[in-house]
């Protein structure tokens, strides 16, 4: 197996199956032509076309485009469609920042192939043998990706907060990392993906930060997200995600852009190095 292995496993959609969704002037999503006759059950929401579906031209501001778009989702969820109801909303954007052109359920956006964004942060120590970072072992009764490896703090980026804000409100919430400490994340850059998954499409783009932490510092689930957090050698965690699946797909990607940052993957040894610059942002190419 190879890293180059891990950003395939990112970018895995075959966007041949899929129909571009557009919604008040900007296209804003993909939908599976699987899923096409889902959304024909609400003629007043979606026009379902050959080549692209729409949102019906009456959801004609934020307000209503929202209301109507989440009394479906509701109705499909209640079907058993989507699955993993958060009650979080999402901003549905042409780009991270821009106005919202609607919310949505944070739960629907791959259904919908919707962008999300979201911050993840490398916490790492410096020792005496090398970088050392603290890796999260995802709970094992969490609804998505139980028991896989993850970054130290990670989460999605809910409408209406700022991503740093988000950042101090994670790390407390997922590492009993306090607000002085969090602040000292430094931002390094974004990876942006297209991935597949069995809820649909995930077009997603995540902020990433670095953290160093202090030697005696100790991350400490709090909200039952984690199971566990293990400090491990940076040549450890680049051999895990090297040679196995055991880290969720997007944070194996976040943690090759670490490598390459911080010198650990050099592009004299790595033969796949100029690939991996470029795949990391791979789901740029077509836009949201």
């Amino acid at each position: 197996m190879a890293y180059l292995d891990r950003l395939a496993a990112c970018n895995n959609a075959d966007m041949t199956r899929y129909k571009p969704l557009y919604g008040r002037g900007a296209r804003i999503g993909w939908v599976h032509e699987e899923n096409l006759d889902l959304l024909s059950r609400f003629p007043d929401v979606f026009s379902v076309a050959d080549r692209r579906v729409d949102l019906s031209l009456t959801l004609y501001d934020y307000d209503t485009a929202t209301a109507a778009l989440d009394g479906a989702l509701r109705q499909l969820a209640a079907d058993g469609h989507i699955r993993a109801w958060r009650g979080e909303r999402y901003a549905v954007a042409a780009r991270f920042g821009a106005e919202p052109l609607m919310g949505i359920e944070r739960a629907a956006c791959a259904l919908l192939g919707i962008r999300s964004w979201g911050i993840h942060v490398n916490g790492y120590v410096r020792r005496e043998d090398g970088l050392h970072l603290w890796i999260a072992e995802r709970a094992h009764d969490k609804p998505t990706y139980p028991g896989q490896l993850d970054n130290t703090v990670a989460g999605g980026q809910p409408e209406g907060m700022g991503l740093f804000d988000n950042l101090v409100k994670e790390c407390a919430e997922e590492a009993s990392i306090g607000p002085d400490l969090a602040r000292r994340a430094v931002p390094v850059g974004a990876v942006c993906y297209r991935h597949e998954a069995a809820d649909g499409l995930k077009p997603d783009e995540m902020f990433l930060y670095d953290l160093e932490l202090p030697a005696d510092f100790t991350p400490v689930p709090d909200d039952g997200e984690v199971e566990a957090f293990h400090l491990m050698p940076a040549a450890q965690v680049m051999e895990i995600v090297r040679d196995t699946d055991r880290f969720k797909f997007n944070c194996a990607a976040v943690l090759i852009h670490f490598f390459i940052r911080h010198g650990l993957l050099d592009p004299d040894t790595e033969p796949d190095y100029a690939a991996l610059c470029a795949g990391l942002n791979q789901g740029t190419l077509l836009g949201p």
